[in-house]
């Protein structure tokens, strides 16, 4: 049976996502999987595939999701149902002339689950539609001046620097197909961790850079950074910054930084005793990429600094270390 190739159209915007989804499936033949079709469900990814495969009379699909999807469960959902369908590649709308505004959203998708209800930030689905995107679709972008455009074409190149980047001109191209598979290493941060990172637009306004620390952070010192000069913009503008990090207060945790725009929080990934001899564990310290407008990379790194232990805490360890307040929110999955 051969499977049916889909293209996924995603994007924040509802009529410029549209539009680009229905000239899409124009241009490529394809049949046309509208977001209204998957709004309603709880899980989007998992029903566009079924709803795709079940219409086995199309050899092609694009298939438009609501801005509430997630880009991960898309590309797992399709790879788990490999045979059936398969992903060929995920369009990313981008509204040029909001697209700042955009990753600083500080409002939640909320939806339903057993037991009440989680929330999303807008900011960081968002930006994941944009970092595992294999084209990047600006629209909107005749009224920006050059210096403007310039700038907002570079950012979503540090974010997704695989991505092919294309202006609206009325056209809607598919692009070769992309490979997609569980583990994708297509977003911006993922590529300045492994030292593997070359967006194909620059701007003398756009700056990216890893930040090392071998050293634990104190939580709150760390807490009081983030919520204070960091939010404020005292070191530019940090649009995007993630990698892992370890808390003094958990010293067995490691966690995933995760921030976009105004959105920041620590996901516990692992505890030290989950891993054999053999395994390689995630990481000691910090490891966190950056990505932002106007940085100032010298003095951010500082602050980072400042907010880790200093050598008398490194010294008193972890029975000390246990004392600390720590503002930051608790798992289980988290315990010291």
């Amino acid at each position: 049976m051969t499977p049916i190739d889909v293209i996924a159209v995603v994007g924040s915007c509802g009529p410029e996502r549209h539009r680009a989804a229905r000239r899409l499936a124009e241009t490529t033949g394809s049949t046309l999987l509208p977001a209204a079709r998957l709004t309603a469900s709880p899980d989007p990814a998992t029903a566009a595939v079924d709803l795709v495969a079940w219409a086995r009379s199309a050899r092609r699909a694009v298939v438009e999701f609501p801005a509430h999807a997630s880009t991960t469960e898309i590309i797992g959902a399709f790879c788990e149902a490999e045979g059936r369908v398969r992903l060929t590649g995920i369009t990313c709308v981008v509204d040029a002339a909001h697209v700042l505004d955009d990753l600083r959203r500080d409002d939640y998708f909320v939806r339903s689950v057993p037991g009440g209800a989680v929330g999303v930030a807008r900011a960081l689905r968002f930006t994941e539609q944009i970092e595992f995107a294999s084209t990047l679709l600006l629209v909107n972008w005749e009224p920006l001046p050059t210096p403007r455009l310039s700038m907002t074409m570079a950012v979503v190149s540090h974010l997704s620097p695989q991505a092919r980047l294309t202006l609206d001109r009325g056209v809607v191209h598919a692009g070769e197909p992309v490979v997609y598979a569980e583990g994708q290493d297509r977003p911006g941060w993922v590529g300045i961790l492994n030292d593997d990172f070359d967006p194909h637009i620059t701007d003398a306004r756009v700056e990216s850079f890893r930040y090392e620390q071998l050293r634990p952070m104190h939580p709150a010192r760390l807490s009081a950074l983030l919520n204070g000069a960091f939010e404020r913009g005292a070191f530019g503008s940090v649009l995007r910054s993630a990698g892992l990090c370890r808390l003094a207060s958990r010293p067995r945790i490691t966690a995933k930084w995760e921030q976009v725009g105004c959105m920041f929080s620590l996901h516990p990934l692992a505890a030290d005793h989950e891993f054999s001899a053999e395994d390689e564990v995630l990481g000691f310290g910090q490891d966190v990429a950056v990505i932002g407008l106007d940085l100032d990379r010298r003095a951010l790194t500082a602050a980072l600094d400042a907010a880790a232990l200093t050598d008398a805490e490194f010294a008193a360890g972890p029975a000390a270390w246990a004392g600390y307040a720590d503002p930051f929110p608790v798992s289980r999955s988290s315990a010291r």
